[in-house]
């Protein structure tokens, strides 16, 4: 009779028990579930991988590019108090990645892995906090703790989505071609996210844009009274179409938000890479914190890409008002944004197969520093639309370099920990956690400086024209202060260590281990059960 269940139950495909029983009656331990699921990766593992990463580009590229312009000329908050909102919420948000990262760490694993089910649990509550991010409420002495709030909230349940996510990378393949390739699908998926966030947000919101209205022309107007009423009627109708235009593309955004987490979720069977050494006791916080950033290259990746990472961020989180105000196109400010989005996602295969083909640190210096000139092009040349979007297209390439090099190689980081510390596995969740823990922190301050930067400026919110001093800011941070930033990155960045042949022998370690791991499994399972 249990010779029979067993036989049953494995020809059903579900999984075995911990022993089966032969032909003789001598009872056989079966082999360990996570060996019979290390498949190869297919295409359509990779795509749906990949559509996991596009919420977090898509509201990360909304909130970059139009966050500050919705706060100061929509919610017409102070530039002071706006900035103390982008400051704190990415701050905060920066602050609760290593505290979810070390929480994955400690979570079970159950039948749907260890990073899926927190990426299910946090969607809907994260897409509710967002759409409310984009509401003006309806009452003015609490308008700021109204942002803060949702802000905070927002950050903290999508920091509970893009953790595991990051961290998945390394649970979906035990093999380093196949997590790259994957990680080549997320970028180029992560990049068009981007597309789609600039494009949603700003299509919408830019057909609700009206002409800006010159109030100094009323005085000249001998029916003054008539023309300031019906000039504070159309202004009254500028702001309503505004705010809800803004309203209609949270909403599609977090509809977005959900489907990609929906194809996530059934699309992606995440994998039990440690093999026997899973079962390993957990270590605190504070002694996984000492090994990651005990960890040399990983310390120098992360310093790097912090100086790059603020360099982009500076110039995505201002491009938007440099355009409006610096350059006066306030009719197309979201086009060119847009072009910039496309550009990126149309040269995520050709910095791919760069990089293959040349290396991953020859790929940085030829990738990252790129746009430099562009931006120094865009402010000392004479205002010219032509020359705006020369300048997005360019910038577009090296914006999908900063995109796609991160994220190819943490991975390396992460085998040449595990290399160089055999006996401590399982931190894979604090590595991507403090990586997007810096990242964060730097778009934070890039946000949070620049805001308050403009308001020492003397920046005034619903007016056509900004002051010189205000123009001038811009111009620094949309050039000086990034090209600055990429070249002490650049600068870090020479100091790190893990070359491809050192990547190549971390390889053949790791498989090596593996081999043995197997082998040592495939042993006790075959061992017999004397007791009977």
């Amino acid at each position: 009779m249990a010779r029979g269940e067993g036989s049953e139950q494995f020809s059903s495909g579900l999984l075995p028990t911990d022993k089966t029983v032969n032909q003789d009656g001598i009872k056989i331990a079966k082999l360990p579930p996570q060996q019979e699921r290390k498949r190869a990766l297919t295409v359509w593992s990779k795509v749906c991988f990949a559509i996991g990463g596009a919420p977090y580009q898509i509201t990360a590229t909304a909130l970059g590019f139009f966050l500050q312009i919705f706060l100061l000329d929509v919610a017409l908050l102070d530039p002071l108090n706006a900035s103390v909102i982008l400051f704190a919420g990415r701050a905060w948000d920066a602050v609760t990645d290593p505290a979810v990262g070390f929480l994955i760490s400690r979570s079970p694993w159950t039948r749907h892995g260890r990073m899926m089910p927190w990426i299910l649990m946090s969607t809907i509550p994260a897409v509710l906090c967002y759409f409310l991010i984009w509401v003006v409420p309806p009452i003015e002495q609490g308008k700021m703790m109204w942002y803060l709030l949702f802000y905070c909230l927002f950050q903290t349940l999508q920091t509970c989505f893009h953790v595991p996510y990051s961290a998945l990378t390394m649970f979906i393949s035990n093999k380093q071609q196949e997590r790259d390739s994957a990680t080549a699908y997320r970028m180029t998926v992560e990049v068009l996210g981007t597309v789609v966030g600039t494009a949603v947000q700003g299509q919408i919101v830019g057909m609700a844009n009206i002409p800006c209205i010159n109030s100094t022309s009323l005085t000249n107007s001998s029916h003054h009274s008539m023309h300031g009423n019906n000039s504070q009627i159309l202004l009254d109708s500028k702001v309503f179409n505004e705010r809800r235009a803004y309203m209609i593309a949270s909403a599609v955004i977090s509809l977005i938000y959900v489907l990609c987490a929906v194809v996530l979720f059934f699309g992606v069977r995440e994998q039990d890479n440690q093999g026997g050494l899973k079962a390993q006791k957990h270590v605190s916080f504070q002694t996984g914190l000492r090994l990651v950033m005990g960890h040399g290259p990983y310390v120098k990746l992360v310093l790097a890409f912090l100086f790059t990472s603020l360099a982009f961020m500076l110039l995505e989180g201002n491009f938007a008002v440099f355009i409006k105000y610096t350059l006066g196109f306030r009719e197309d400010f979201q086009n060119i944004l847009l072009v910039i989005m496309l550009s990126a996602t149309l040269t995520i295969p050709m910095w791919q197969w760069f990089l293959c083909r040349f290396g991953k640190k020859t790929a940085v210096y030829i990738g990252i520093p790129w746009a430099g000139p562009f931006m120094i092009l865009v402010v000392c040349v004479k205002s010219s639309l032509l020359v705006s979007y020369i300048v997005s297209i360019a910038a577009g390439a090296s914006v999908a370099a900063a995109f796609l090099l991160p994220w190819s190689m943490l991975p390396d980081v992460v085998d040449d920990f595990k290399v160089q510390n055999p006996t401590s596995q399982g931190h894979e969740a604090i590595f991507y956690s403090f990586y997007v823990f810096f990242t964060k922190f730097a778009s934070g301050v890039s946000l949070g400086v620049s805001t308050l930067a403009l308001s020492f400026a003397g920046y005034v919110t619903g007016v056509c024209v900004q002051s010189d001093s205000v123009n001038l800011t811009l111009k620094i941070l949309v050039s000086a202060a990034p090209v600055s930033l990429i070249v002490l990155g650049l600068l870090i960045f020479k100091m790190y260590p893990i070359n491809e042949e050192r990547r190549q022998y971390n390889n053949k370690q790791l498989q090596l281990l593996l081999r043995n791991e197997e082998q040592e499994s495939e042993m006790e399972a075959l061992k017999p059960d004397i007791t009977a």
